[in-house]
This record gives C-alpha cells, sequence and structure tokens, in this order.
C-alpha cells in the first residue's frame, strides 16, 4: 500500500485528488495539510511515502516545506513530488536542488497523476514532459558549474556511464538494455552512484549529472 499525504491550500484541489487516489486499490492518503508548517508536521506523524506538496502555500512554501522533509531522519523513505500551476523554471531548478523527487502540473491527466506517485514511491526520478523540456531548457542557458566534478572521481566508469543515462531519462529497464548488462547489475549501478554521490533518489542523480558537466544538453533545432 503507498501512503500518500496531500499539501495544498484549496481544499477543492485536495478533495479532487484524495478521491482519485482514494479509488485505487493500492494507495492510500493518510493526510492533507492547508500549508507548508502542517504538511511537515503531518509528514513526521504519518511518514507517507509519498507527500504531493503545492509549490506556493501559505505560512511555509512548499519548496521550504520540501527542504525541511528531506533533512529529517525520520522521513528518508519519503518522496516529495511537486505539484504547481505552471512548469516555471525557477520553481523547478530550485525545488529539486531542495530534494524534491519530481514535479507534477496540477491539470495533469489523471492516469498521469496515478502513474506519477507510483514512480515516485519506488524511488525514480519523476518529471512530466513539460517540466522536462523547461529544465533541460535551464540547463542550456546556463554553463555548467563544475564544482562537483571531483565528486564524480568516486564513481566507477560503468556508474559514471549510469549516471549519464539515468540523466537521460531512462529507466533501468532501459538501462540495462543499452549498456548490455542485467536488469540486476544496472540496478546495482545506480544505487552504488547514489550512495556514492549521496544522492537523495534519481532525480537527485539529474542535477548532479548536469551540474558537473558529466551530460550536457542538446539544444533543439528551434532554440536560439
Amino acid at each position: 500500500m503507498i501512503r500518500v499525504l496531500l499539501a495544498d491550500d484549496q481544499a477543492l484541489i485536495r478533495a479532487g485528488f484524495r478521491a482519485l487516489l482514494a479509488a485505487e486499490d493500492d494507495i492510500e492518503v493518510v493526510a492533507e495539510a492547508a500549508d507548508g508548517e502542517q504538511a511537515v508536521r503531518l509528514a513526521v506523524q504519518h511518514v507517507p511515502d509519498v507527500a504531493l506538496v503545492d509549490i506556493q502555500m501559505p505560512v511555509l512554501d512548499g519548496i521550504q516545506a520540501t527542504r525541511q522533509m528531506v533533512a529529517d531522519p525520520r522521513l528518508t523513505g519519503t518522496r516529495v513530488v511537486m505539484l504547481t500551476n505552471y512548469g516555471l523554471d525557477e520553481y523547478v531548478y530550485t525545488a529539486l536542488r531542495a530534494g524534491a523527487s519530481g514535479f507534477l502540473v496540477k491539470d495533469t491527466e489523471p492516469e498521469d497523476l496515478l502513474h506519477g506517485v507510483r514512480v515516485a514511491a519506488r524511488g525514480d526520478a519523476l518529471l512530466s514532459p513539460t517540466i522536462t523540456r523547461r529544465l533541460i531548457d535551464e540547463y542550456v542557458a546556463r554553463p555548467p558549474q563544475g564544482q562537483l566534478s571531483s565528486a564524480l572521481d568516486v564513481l566507477t566508469n560503468r556508474e559514471r556511464e549510469v549516471v549519464a543515462l539515468a540523466a537521460r531519462g531512462m529507466s533501468n529497464d532501459e538501462i540495462a538494455a543499452q549498456m548490455v548488462i542485467s536488469l540486476a547489475t544496472a540496478k546495482t549501478h545506480v544505487s552504488r552512484a547514489m550512495t556514492k554521490l549521496r544522492a537523495r533518489d534519481r532525480a537527485q542523480l539529474v542535477v548532479l549529472a548536469y551540474e558537473s558537466g558529466l551530460v550536457t544538453p542538446a539544444r533543439r533545432p528551434d532554440t536560439q
């Protein structure tokens, strides 16, 4: 059973999400929060597998709430998925750096929301296509910072390759097929890379890969 915390200051939004999630046999909504401070408190109380957190909330915004959840050792198994009305670059970048495991826009299709909750629960990065394009554009616009390059020295060549493929959005199955290795071996490489880089989840691997220059996003033909 996937335990979910809903955090949004709009009661109607919470009610709609709760109805959708509660209809699934493998998902349980354990708590609802109307502001970021309450979200952090309820997360500690219920220890959900996934926290769906609105970016813009009163008292404590979603990004600050995410930072507090990620920093709390009692919530190491909780994955935070940010909910937003718009795919704003500054929010995406800041929230991922704060420790968010992914993003979903609020007008996403119901099946995509359910899929997103399940993806986040198993520890995979979750970025909707619109958010992903904006995020990549953000990295294209800014040169690699390079300050994390030395940190990547702890990785083996195979682990670097795995991190690069994960940053391209590949699943473990796709990484295994690309590298012609077993799924178990791919999972092991990903796990070891995350441990060595102290990455909370795959979303953090993506951030590290781009910031360090290990992966350089290609400009689309229509990008000036």
